[in-house]
């Protein structure tokens, strides 16, 4: 056994014991750690049980993508998440995509197609 594998082992005993902390503690207790208790919309303070209406935003909206450095989570008020929420729905909703749908029509008529004929003829007279 080299002089090197009992500090590698509990290198990996601590990470590993890091890693099963942070899964019972979930990323909301982590970003709450993390980060200062401010929404970062509206830059509200919260603290005691209005902490409670402090939540994790991921910015990419992947509830599964949770960096162990949290740069995926900002806190937000419960009113600026939704807010959020909201405008990516519409986002999505709305998006360039949809707008080119059978549904909507496409402008074919040029109200100014004549018009340089028009001014022609009036100038002439």
């Amino acid at each position: 056994m080299s002089s090197g594998t009992p500090t590698n082992t509990s290198k990996l005993d601590r990470i590993l014991a890091d890693a099963q902390r942070d899964r019972e503690m979930g990323y909301r207790d982590k970003a709450l750690r993390m980060y200062p208790h401010v929404c970062g919309r509206c830059a509200r303070e919260f603290s005691g049980k209005r902490l409670s209406e402090l939540t994790v935003h991921h910015r990419d909206h992947n509830h599964d993508n949770n960096p162990q450095d949290g740069s995926n989570w900002e806190l937000l008020c419960l009113y600026c998440h939704d807010n959020e929420h909201s405008r990516y729905t519409d986002q999505q909703y709305f998006s360039d995509s949809s707008t080119s749908s059978p549904k909507t029509p496409k402008a074919t008529h040029n109200p100014f197609a004549a018009l340089a004929g028009l001014m022609k003829n009036s100038d002439e007279t």
